[in-house]
């Protein structure tokens, strides 16, 4: 009886232990990935991202958008109002459910 407890105790002890150094493991290699320098495919893409990040602050929006950009934006826009009707497009809609008026039902 007290084999079999203290195989049962193993058990839990190494399933702890397992699951701590797992999680120790999976920490420690990102905080090793950070401290390194990135690979160089990824500083570019971080840097393409960032580039793309001011551009777009600067702009206001979409970035590099032509005339035929705005152009097709405004024809989608035109359409989706005469499809429902008009309304501001560009905001999320205001939804107000009333209280329905229920009868006494006498007993």
């Amino acid at each position: 009886m007290a084999l079999h407890r203290l195989f049962q105790l193993s058990s839990l002890l190494r399933s702890a232990v397992s699951l701590t150094l797992r999680r120790n493991i999976g920490l420690s290699a990102v905080l090793f990935n950070r401290a390194k320098d990135l690979d160089p495919v990824q500083k570019l893409f971080l840097d393409k991202i960032r580039d793309y990040n001011t551009k777009s602050k600067a702009s206001g929006g979409i970035v590099e958008a032509g005339q035929e950009y705005q152009k097709n934006l405004s024809e989608e826009v035109a359409k989706l109002e005469r499809l429902y009707g008009g309304g501001d497009l560009t905001k999320f809609p205001d939804f107000k459910f009333t209280e329905p008026k229920l009868d006494e039902v006498a007993k």
